[in-house]
């Protein structure tokens, strides 16, 4: 009863890095970049939330949508400033910027909302499902359900509608979609969008769950949740969902079987064996280049 225990909050706990992993498989699948500042795009829809709830006494509903909000418009606001002038940069390029973008929000956080650690309110029941022996609480169930729907509901969009297949086309080969009509620019900056959603979204699952917010709440979710979609395979929409699912319940087991100060480690060290065995991640696919 332990192990199916273990095995359902670590499905609780992959689904959060599952749907944070889901922002970066997008980004990096249509615009090859690593957007490491999307952990602390969680932060800021933490404290929004927050804020909307314990100070404004906004339902949950309501938090969460402002949050959508905000996180949305932040992405937004981050690649056209940010990224889109280093489009034709090379990779190192963007990758200092991103950590620069990460760094001036955490300290823009600090800034404005002290670095001391709030506690987040309690904003779904604390009652549990009972199944004979086991118990598994409402939160837990909402998490994974969320996930499941977010999936669903872009696998959807993507395959499904006109901007889905223009992400696919640019996915593919910016060149032949620019000459097909597609606007590449404005789809880059549709998938931020979305990425930055899926974090809002993200940051009031991981605080139900653990109830603080402060400054760099974002940063070891964000790295686990990027190491979920390397492990799934970058740029794949599936990858990341299974890498994340996967992540959450390796890291709960390594911390009930094995020691809760190496789960981190061992978490890592998995990723470093399944790339050395898979270079692509368990559900990339090896890009041929011609030259």
């Amino acid at each position: 009863m332990d192990f199916l225990s273990y095995l359902i909050n670590g499905l609780s706990l992959g689904s959060v890095y599952a749907i944070i992993a889901l922002g970066y498989t997008m980004v990096y699948g249509i615009a090859k970049m690593l957007n490491f500042a999307h952990g602390d795009v969680i932060m800021v829809g933490a404290y929004v939330v927050f804020f909307a709830i314990s100070s404004f006494h906004m339902p949950l509903a309501v938090g969460l949508l402002l949050s959508i909000a905000v996180c949305t418009v932040l992405g937004i606001t981050i690649e056209r400033l940010a990224y889109k002038p280093l489009r034709q940069a090379s990779s190192l390029s963007v990758l200092i910027t991103a950590i620069g973008v990460s760094y001036f929000l955490q300290n823009a956080a600090q800034l404005f909302w002290s670095s001391s650690t709030k506690v987040f309110p309690s904003v779904l029941s604390n009652g549990a499902l009972q199944l004979g022996g086991l118990s598994i609480s409402y939160l837990t169930l909402v998490t994974i359900g969320t996930c499941i729907l977010v999936m669903a509901c872009l696998m959807l969009f993507i395959n499904h509608t006109s901007t889905g297949r223009a992400m696919r086309a640019c996915s593919e080969d910016k060149g032949a979609a620019t000459l097909m009509g597609i606007n590449v620019n404005l789809i880059i900056s549709i998938t931020f969008a979305i990425g930055s959603g899926l974090a809002a979204i993200a940051s009031v699952l991981l605080c139900a769950a653990y109830p603080s917010v402060y400054p760099t709440l974002g940063a070891m979710p964000g790295i686990k949740a990027f190491t979920a979609a390397v492990f799934g395979g970058i740029g794949s929409i599936p990858g990341a969902f299974l890498g994340g699912l996967l992540l959450g319940i390796i890291e709960i087991f390594a911390k009930a079987y094995i020691s809760t100060q190496l789960s981190d480690a061992i978490v890592f060290a998995v990723l470093i064996i399944v790339l050395l065995i898979r270079p692509t991640g368990l559900l990339g696919r090896r890009i041929r280049e011609k030259v």
